[in-house]
């Protein structure tokens, strides 16, 4: 990760002239280069110092301990890009996508201390390492707030919130959802719990939830169940199912994702391709033997081929020589057998 950072700054921020002196961003590089490679000097600078840079307090509301959290999850996002942020629009989605829980002022006031584009001007915002054309058969796209630990069901089941302050949420949000989130905010100020407590069950019986942001704002969200497109791990009660979970888990925890949604099954869950920090989710539990390639419901060649690389590799259920498929698992279990 240094070298990485150290890299980029030495290509990006040479020191400039004075012909360039009238386009200096405000750490002293040009205004082209100015948010990737500033951005990667000061992740440097705090994975080494704790610190984060001076005048941005000038830029945001929050304080210098919320300023420190804001670098520390930017750290670890950049860390996960694969690859890591080039261009300015990369950096910024890098940046809007960590940090989507935080307050909206300051967000754009980060990008604004670097020079990096405003939420309005990126088209189509997508994570790092996801290709900005949706593949043929994507029906929507969703961005969702950080995945909670209990909203992972088992190793290709999670659920997710979306911003209802999403544009494509936020035309299609029930009036009688709204109002009954106005009234629970109310209801909360005057620490009328019982009556915030009927309100939000209202609100969750609905599919949405109101959950509490990063500077102690509510945010209104949507629910949806998502069902890992193109694999099937095992079952909790399988051998790996516990495994499958976990490493699941590990990949999403505390994570913002960027969900390919292609269509909905008999259980009402969204089938869809999922991308934490660039990385495809999918690919990741095949790799490491904790899925099976569903290949009666997905034919991609590149999901066969993680799956056999882990077979030939022995790793996670393909230890066993004989792992039993989850379909066949619940068939069985389905027929009393």
């Amino acid at each position: 990760m240094g070298n990485a950072l150290r890299f980029l700054y030495g290509q990006c921020c040479k020191p400039s002239t004075a012909h360039d002196s009238e386009t200096l961003g405000p750490h002293g590089v040009s205004a082209a280069t100015v948010g990737v490679s500033a951005l990667a000097q000061d992740l440097l600078q705090f994975d080494i110092t704790s610190q984060v840079p001076e005048g941005l307090s000038q830029h945001v509301v929050s304080s210098k301990k919320a300023q420190a959290n804001w670098y520390t999850k930017l750290l670890a996002a950049w860390k996960e890009a694969k690859p890591p942020p080039k261009t300015p629009e990369e950096a910024a989605r890098l940046v809007i996508l960590t940090l989507k829980r935080h307050h909206k002022a300051d967000v754009e006031g980060l990008l604004a201390f670097y020079g990096l584009p405003p939420p309005h001007t990126l088209v189509q915002p997508h994570a790092v390492g996801v290709a900005p054309q949706w593949p043929e058969g994507v029906k929507f796209e969703l961005q969702t707030l950080p995945v909670d630990v209990k909203a992972v069901a088992d190793g290709d089941t999670i659920t997710v919130y979306v911003n209802t302050e999403d544009p494509r949420e936020s035309s299609s949000v029930p009036r009688d959802v709204q109002v009954a989130a106005t009234q629970r905010s109310k209801a909360r100020a005057v620490k009328n719990y019982t009556k915030a407590d009927e309100l939000q069950k209202k609100i969750v019986d609905a599919g949405y939830r109101v959950l509490n942001g990063p500077n102690n704002e509510d945010i209104l969200a949507r629910k949806y169940r998502i069902r890992l497109r193109g694999i099937d791990a095992p079952e909790s009660k399988m051998p790996f199912g516990k495994e499958a979970k976990e490493e699941l888990v590990k990949l999403v925890q505390g994570k913002c994702l960027v969900i390919h949604a292609y269509e909905e099954d008999r259980y009402g869950r969204c089938v869809g391709d999922v991308y934490c920090n660039g990385v495809f989710v999918q690919e990741s539990m095949l790799k490491k033997g904790l899925a099976w390639h569903y290949a009666a419901y997905d034919k991609r060649p590149e999901l066969e081929s993680w799956e056999k690389g882990a077979r030939a590799a022995r790793v996670g259920l393909w230890a066993s020589s004989n792992p039993e498929k989850p379909w066949e698992w619940r068939k069985d279990r389905r027929e009393g057998r």
